[in-house]
């Protein structure tokens, strides 16, 4: 990676980015967790340990992004609790994936009968601590971003912590499995990334049913200060 992705110029909305890195068949809504928004419903705010207002904002906007969502695919309102492992729960004919920083809040539900699973990470475009990068980082992952300059190889991390963040979300609903990041390793598909692109994450051990090895194809793109990284794994 011999130059790091670069600030584009801004786009009307995040949900234009991630309709341009999801395929068809994918239903994507954006809501704002720093306005009002529908409440939870009871289902799904049970087993919540007294959250902060701020987080019960953004649990209510995605949860209202995803219906959103539901509602393009022809599909009722309905509840998406969570799990004891923190997970939402969809209903067992769709998937979908939830993703939000401060200022946006993005949902992608698809058809089950169409797609195994959905991926998706929201990050705020500001690099990354760089004490941060063994811990998040491959040691083959540091070796490439060692010769950018200091902010560019932040930023770059930042890229590769959210394509794990992703790809995470869409092993799960097979796996069930919790792993570091050292499990993963993020390649980028071109020499050098810049706002917009593709990436593979290679199982670097094995997680079943994924052995080691297995590639998970992703895509990438930065718009309005942000990162978004986003994967739908066909049936």
């Amino acid at each position: 990676m011999n130059a790091p992705v670069r600030r584009p110029a801004a786009q009307p909305s995040a949900l234009i980015l991630a309709r341009g890195l999801f395929p068809a068949g994918v239903a994507l809504a954006e809501t704002d967790p720093r306005v009002p928004q529908p409440a939870a419903w009871p289902e799904e705010r049970a087993g919540l340990d007294r959250p902060r207002p701020e987080r019960l904002r953004e649990f209510a906007a995605g949860r209202t992004a995803a219906r959103h969502a539901m509602a393009q695919l022809g599909q009722p309102a309905r509840a998406i609790p969570h799990g004891i492992d923190r997970a939402p729960v969809w209903p067992a004919e769709l998937v979908g994936t939830i993703s939000h920083c401060t200022t946006t809040c993005l949902a992608a539900v698809a058809e089950a009968r169409s797609f195994a699973a959905l991926g998706l990470d929201l990050e705020e475009a500001t690099p990354l601590p760089l004490d941060l990068i063994p811990a998040i980082c491959t040691e083959a992952e540091a070796e490439r971003l060692a010769p950018l300059p200091e902010a560019q190889r932040g930023l770059a991390a930042k890229l590769i912590f959210s394509a794990k963040e992703c790809a995470y979300k869409a092993q799960y609903p097979a796996s069930r499995q919790v792993f570091g990041f050292q499990t993963l390793e993020i390649l980028f598909d071109a020499e050098a990334p810049q706002t917009s692109g593709t990436f593979t994450a290679r199982f670097l051990h094995e997680v079943p049913p994924f052995a080691a090895g297995t590639r998970l194809p992703g895509r990438f793109g930065l718009a309005l200060g942000l990162i978004l990284t986003t994967m739908a794994l066909r049936r």
